[in-house]
């Protein structure tokens, strides 16, 4: 096992069963893996930046090396702070792919000593995208199917509020 720092960064709002089988693969390359949670503000996310903290760190407390953190930086200065070397990133289909590209790039410029690498999630969870789980529990339908059951149960909750 590579004892570089990994940090896997996103929204997670919410946290989905695809970032989840990503971690798990990032747990097995890394010995340190760092879900880093993003602010955000201007994405508006559905949950407060703590509160996805919580989800995030409630349905992956089970495995050692992983840490979930929060961040409002610089992406790369935030990696630096944390001695990561690597930053992880996922790739659901080809349309992900020119984004995902840029920022690599992007980070690339901004700081040379660290590295971008893809993972691609498990078949049945290319398809899943947070703001698809949103949408889709917001107007009542079953989402058990993608995300774990004590977020899909704090989705419910949120949108009674």
């Amino acid at each position: 096992m590579n004892t570089i720092t990994a940090i896997y960064p996103g929204t997670f709002d919410p946290i989905t069963n695809g970032h989840i089988d990503l971690i798990h693969r990032a747990h097995k390359l890394y010995a340190r893996v760092l879900v880093a949670v993003a602010a955000s503000p201007n994405k508006m996310p559905l949950f407060h930046q703590q509160e996805r903290i919580e989800l995030a760190r409630h349905v992956l407390d089970n495995l050692p090396g992983v840490e979930v953190v929060g961040f409002d930086n610089l992406l790369v200065d935030f990696a630096r702070d944390n001695q990561a070397n690597v930053i992880l990133r996922g790739l659901r289909a080809v349309s992900d792919f020119e984004f995902e590209f840029q920022m690599a790039s992007m980070n690339r410029r901004l700081a040379p000593e660290i590295e971008t690498v893809f993972l691609t999630p498990a078949e049945q969870y290319e398809f899943i995208s947070s703001s698809m789980i949103r949408e889709i529990a917001k107007l009542g339908g079953d989402v058990s199917s993608v995300v774990p059951g004590f977020v899909k149960d704090k989705l419910i909750l949120k949108f009674k509020e």
